[in-house]
């Protein structure tokens, strides 16, 4: 018998997530694009690219509806990830040329990307995003999630600060950061800067390596 597909209401935002298909590919693409005009095309998923990630993983990542129309997706990954060597950009993770870079032995889920439209934020998405990445982990019985989270508040104080001075401060609370204090709210270590993550020249194509540790984790021997 098949399995049904996933389906689940976001009690905050009203939005259905669902696992993504390949039919819904170019709606996704052209959903990331418009989250992050200020970064490189060559920075974020291609149709090629997507198609392979749903191939691959469809069930690690959500796609949000509201009635016919895409409006928020988590996307991701299972990886290999070293906490001891943690500077990376985004195309070691997710190289291009059509592949996915989902490794389905990784024991740790890489947030490849959050996009949500830009009149669907502040509802609430971002946190029912983070909470199914979660439940998968718990799932799969991964370590955690890691990712190279944006720090848009960045470019009002990188004439002031080094990035990782920057990331110090949000994770002090000191400076708020629109994503970067969201995320260490939903319980995410704010580790360290990533240099020339991505092409942003708005924030010196920083990132910050954000990490959450699945508490129900359990080593395999």
């Amino acid at each position: 018998m098949d399995k049904e597909p996933f389906s689940h209401l976001g009690e905050t935002s009203g939005i259905r997530y669902m696992n993504p298909l390949v039919d819904w590919v170019g709606d996704m693409t052209q959903l990331e694009l418009s989250s992050f005009p200020t970064s490189d095309p060559e920075d974020l998923y291609n149709e090629s690219e997507l198609k392979a990630l749903v191939e691959d993983f469809s069930e690690g990542c959500f796609v949000g509806f509201d009635q016919e129309n895409i409006v928020a997706m988590g996307l991701g990954i299972r990886v290999h990830f070293d906490l001891e060597k943690p500077l990376h950009t985004v195309h070691d993770i997710v190289p291009g040329n059509g592949t996915s870079g989902h490794h389905q032995d990784g024991d740790w889920y890489y947030g490849t990307s959050i996009a949500v439209s830009k009149q669907y934020r502040k509802r609430g998405i971002g946190n029912e995003l983070y909470k199914l990445r979660k439940e998968v982990c718990q799932c799969f019985n991964l370590r955690g999630i890691v990712a190279g989270g944006v720090m848009p508040g960045y470019v009002d104080h990188k004439n002031d600060y080094s990035a990782d001075e920057y990331i110090e401060l949000v994770r002090k609370g000191e400076i708020y950061d629109p994503t970067l204090t969201f995320q260490r709210d939903n319980g995410f270590q704010l580790v360290c800067a990533l240099p020339n993550y991505i092409v942003n020249p708005e924030i010196d194509n920083n990132a910050a390596l954000i990490v959450w540790q699945n508490p129900d984790y359990e080593v395999v021997n």
